[in-house]
């Protein structure tokens, strides 16, 4: 039995990897509106002399993968180590570790950029007041953001089965003010943000661009979530 939310993320994607990992990279090679979002976030990053760039919730590596192909100093961080296993041997040049994102074990100031993508809404609201802060704290004054994930109405979802698995994970669909309210609560600046109704389903998703200002501070309210 699980014990906190993010073991039940855990434990399910370790259940799921291997059939998680053959769904999801051709889905990813089909979806030309995320692929450009990224190259552009990279190219960004790159003319821009900024990395290393960390990929939060890598899963099997596909999205990693792309970014260093495009020029940045890629690595993942994935709290499953089953993932972690089937991106090292997919892409054997990358680093991945496993890790959460709540509790980085990176140096302050050691980050150019940090991709999180379709992965924050497997947490709850504190662990995701967490992961942003850990976000500010490692990256360089400057260093950029790109976060993307469904939204909702603050919605709490919870799936009995997924990728053909069992799962005991919850899905928390925050909206994209709570969102962004986290963000800048962790002292980033948001640049933009971008919410699109996915077709043909009832759901949502949504980007946002943020960066660390030049005289960052950490957060004095560790506590907070607005």
């Amino acid at each position: 039995m699980s014990s906190s939310p993010l073991d039940a993320v855990r434990e399910s994607f370790e259940t799921v990897a291997a059939d998680y990992a053959q769904l999801v990279k051709p889905m990813f090679e089909a979806a030309s509106a995320d692929r450009v979002v990224l190259a552009a976030f990279a190219g960004r990053l790159r003319d821009h002399g900024l990395g290393p760039v960390a990929d939060l919730g890598c899963g099997p590596g596909h999205v990693t993968a792309f970014l260093a192909e495009r020029g940045v100093e890629a690595f993942g961080v994935d709290l499953s180590p089953r993932m972690i296993a089937l991106a090292g041997a997919a892409y054997p040049g990358l680093r991945f570790d496993v890790g959460s994102m709540t509790e980085l074990e990176l140096a302050d100031a050691s980050l150019g950029g940090v991709l999180t993508w379709y992965s924050t809404h497997l947490l709850p609201p504190e662990s995701v007041a967490a992961a942003f802060r850990e976000i500010a704290r490692t990256l360089v004054p400057g260093g950029r953001l790109l976060w993307g994930s469904y939204v909702g109405v603050d919605d709490r979802v919870r799936p009995e089965q997924a990728y053909g698995h069992p799962v005991t994970y919850e899905l928390f669909m925050l909206s994209i003010e709570r969102l962004v309210g986290l963000i800048e609560a962790a002292g980033l600046v948001v640049a933009d943000r971008q919410l699109t109704r996915i077709p043909g389903k009832e759901r949502w998703h949504a980007r946002v661009w943020a960066s660390k200002p030049p005289r960052w501070t950490a957060p004095t309210d560790v506590g907070v979530d607005r």
